[in-house]
């Protein structure tokens, strides 16, 4: 239009006709309608039609906004249809938006265009959010940084993923099965389309979002320096730097300590120590976490007599599920009750969103009803993984993935490991899955008492022994629990 009116005003003197096939073309309402008949006429320019003819009389100008009201009646009307189209059929459980990362629409039977996994990009935001879920992202810029790394997650101009998109996914519960709409007054429509993750899964990312804030993703951790930040100074406990040098030679790899205390430097500041004699000073120290032979065969059984426990526990835990859903029921009828005889909006707000919770936790229970005895993978394909990392820590580490090997140390120390430039890396604090698996022979309590961790706990009483341990794996990051329960201590050695 613009461009259009530009050149109008440069041809002032030929006085050009603006041609509309008919009046509901040219604007989209009466007021833009007619400032655009008068920037025509300002141009020199004259507006007609071959189905109104355009005066300057007041009959004329009657006729004229008119029809431009009743083309804008039409505009709007046709608007308002559509839109109620798309509420219902997103009442009905479809969705009517373009279709969101991993997801595209198919034609499938009596559905009509229908929201299908786009794979292989599915499978990636799968795995994102679930990692997200469970910790094995512990910031939205971890998560994006798998993303970057992905092949089959499409980017943006610049090649890479946008922190944004990343909240996006995250926040949308499309993936989890549901669709909302909270300004149509659509909230948590159960959808047709296949969820790539559980309402449970997305409660959990929901939780961590709102939750205390993480540390921002450090930068400089990269392919190059693996270690950087988790192996400390032995002399001050800060976490070592690392960085390129170059030499002679070409570059060189160092890790080296810049701490401080109070101002004044560490004895070891600014020496450096071979990038190739650190990580293999821990490659050696990795390798020797082998657990014992007997005590991880002993595990692998218990895991199998744990796995068949819950598996029949599955219709106890079901009907206790469906009372807690009738109670839920009867709460969200009282609050629509009282939402009738409330006049208050301030009032009437907080039921609605008293509503909108017990309906969620609705939800998440009929996930659990519909779970309950259905195990969603074998034994095998569950805990391979696990036993898997277990059984050799270093296998992962040798991965050529920077975030497998960042699991690895998360997964197998409890703290940072302190290295000596002269005398290598001290003792290191293991992860008590790995201290109590490794250590079959023995298990000290002192004086009977319960010896607690952030992962685990170890509890023994006089006639039975329960040890149950926390364990992350890290393509499935699922959570084990391993109940060892020892009616006879005979034949182990644990000491009181």
């Amino acid at each position: 239009m613009q461009a259009m009116l530009a050149y109008i005003k440069k041809r002032k003197a030929d006085k050009l006709v603006v041609i509309i096939g008919d009046i509901s073309r040219l604007a989209r309402d009466i007021e833009t309608h007619l400032r655009l008949r008068a920037s025509i006429a300002d141009a020199g320019g004259k507006l007609e039609s071959p189905s109104i003819e355009f005066g300057d009389d007041s009959d004329s100008r009657l006729v004229e906004h008119l029809l431009a009201s009743v083309a804008a009646h039409q505009r709007e009307k046709n608007a308002e249809q559509v839109q109620n189209r798309m509420k219902a059929r997103m009442m009905n459980g479809y969705s009517v938006f373009n279709a969101p990362t991993g997801y595209r629409y198919d034609k499938i039977g009596r559905h009509g265009k229908l929201l299908v996994p786009d794979q292989p990009c599915a499978s990636v935001i799968k795995e994102a959010l679930e990692g997200f879920a469970c910790g094995r992202f512990e910031t939205q810029g971890e998560m994006k940084r798998f993303l970057d790394n992905s092949a089959h997650f499409p980017k943006d101009k610049t090649g890479s993923v946008h922190l944004q998109r990343v909240k996006d996914i995250l926040t949308n519960v499309i993936y989890a099965g549901y669709l909302d709409k909270p300004d149509w007054n659509i909230h948590l429509v159960k959808g047709h389309h296949e969820a790539l993750i559980s309402f449970d899964t997305y409660q959990k990312i929901q939780a961590r979002l709102n939750g205390h804030a993480k540390a921002p993703v450090r930068k400089d951790i990269n392919e190059d320096f693996p270690l950087r930040g988790f192996v400390a100074c032995a002399c001050c406990g800060t976490p070592l730097t690392a960085c390129w040098s170059r030499g002679r030679g070409g570059l060189y790899a160092y890790y080296l300590c810049h701490g401080k205390e109070n101002g004044v430097k560490c004895s070891q500041y600014g020496k450096s120590v071979r990038r190739d004699k650190l990580e293999s000073e821990f490659e050696a120290l990795l390798s020797g976490m082998k657990p014992s032979k007997d005590m991880f065969l002993l595990a692998a059984e218990i895991f199998t007599d744990l796995w068949n426990l819950r598996r029949d526990q599955a219709k106890a835990e079901a009907e206790t599920i469906r009372r807690d859903l009738l109670k839920i029921e009867r709460k969200s009828e009282q609050f629509f009750e009282r939402i009738v005889e409330a006049d208050n909006p301030i009032l009437i707000t907080a039921y609605e969103k008293k509503i909108r919770q017990l309906e969620e936790e609705k939800i998440a229970l009929d996930e659990k009803i519909a779970r309950c005895g259905r195990p969603l993978q074998s034994f095998d394909e569950t805990f391979r993984t696990a036993f898997s990392f277990l059984s050799n820590p270093y296998k992962l580490w040798a991965s050529d993935r920077l975030e497998y090997k960042r699991t690895v140390l998360r997964l197998a120390y409890s703290d940072r490991l302190h290295y000596c430039r002269k005398e290598g890396f001290r003792t290191p604090a293991k992860a008590l899955p790995f201290l109590l698996l490794g250590e079959s022979d023995q298990v000290w309590i002192k004086n009977g008492a319960v010896a607690r961790n952030r992962t685990a706990y170890l509890l023994i009483t006089n006639k039975q022994c329960k040890l149950i341990i926390s364990i992350k794996t890290t393509s499935y990051f699922i959570l084990i629990k391993l109940v060892v329960v020892y009616n006879s201590l005979k034949d182990k050695n644990i000491y009181f």
